[in-house]
C-alpha cells in the first residue's frame, strides 16, 4: 500500500515573557494529512508539561520558511516585542566568540532589498530635481545677461 507524504513546516515554541526558545519541532513528514491539528504538546513535549500554556506562544513556519537561515545559524530566541525569531550566526573571522542573536538574514536581506529600491527612487528624484534647478537657474542667467 502506498501511503501519501505530507509535510508539515516548523512549531517554535518559545515563552513569551522572555523569548526563550523552549522546543522547536523542525519539519515533519507524516502520512496523516491531519497531523498538525492533533498535535497535543503540552502533554507530549517534556518542556511545556509544566507551562502554563497562557505563558507559551507559538510560530508556526511553512515547510521550507527560514531555511537558509536555519542551515546556515543557530535558533537564538524569539524576540518578545516583535515576535521575530533571532539567529545566532557565526562570525568567519572570529568562529568561537559567541555573537548576539539578531533577524534572521534571510529577512535582513529583503528588507535591505526594499530600502535599496526605496533609496534608488528618492536619488533619481534628487537628480531630476537638481537637474530642473539648474535648467532653471541657466534660464535665469540667460534673462539677466540679455
Amino acid at each position: 500500500m502506498d501511503y501519501k507524504l505530507y509535510t508539515f513546516g516548523r512549531w517554535i515554541y518559545y515563552d513569551k515573557a522572555t523569548g526563550e526558545v523552549l522546543h522547536d519541532t523542525l519539519e515533519v513528514k507524516h502520512t496523516d494529512p491531519e497531523y498538525e491539528n492533533k498535535r497535543d504538546p503540552f502533554s507530549t513535549i517534556i518542556k511545556l508539561m509544566d507551562r502554563d500554556p497562557n505563558s507559551v506562544g507559538i510560530i508556526k513556519l511553512e515547510p521550507g520558511e527560514l531555511e537558509q537561515d536555519f542551515d546556515e545559524g543557530i535558533l537564538g530566541r524569539v524576540n518578545p516585542e516583535t515576535l521575530e525569531l533571532e539567529f545566532v550566526y557565526l562570525d568567519p573571522a572570529n568562529p568561537g566568540i559567541p555573537q548576539e542573536p539578531r533577524k534572521a538574514l534571510s529577512v535582513e536581506i529583503e528588507e535591505l532589498k526594499q530600502e535599496n529600491t526605496l533609496l534608488k527612487a528618492q536619488n533619481s528624484a534628487i537628480t531630476e530635481r537638481t537637474e530642473f534647478i539648474e535648467d532653471v537657474i541657466a534660464e535665469m542667467a540667460i534673462q539677466v545677461y540679455q
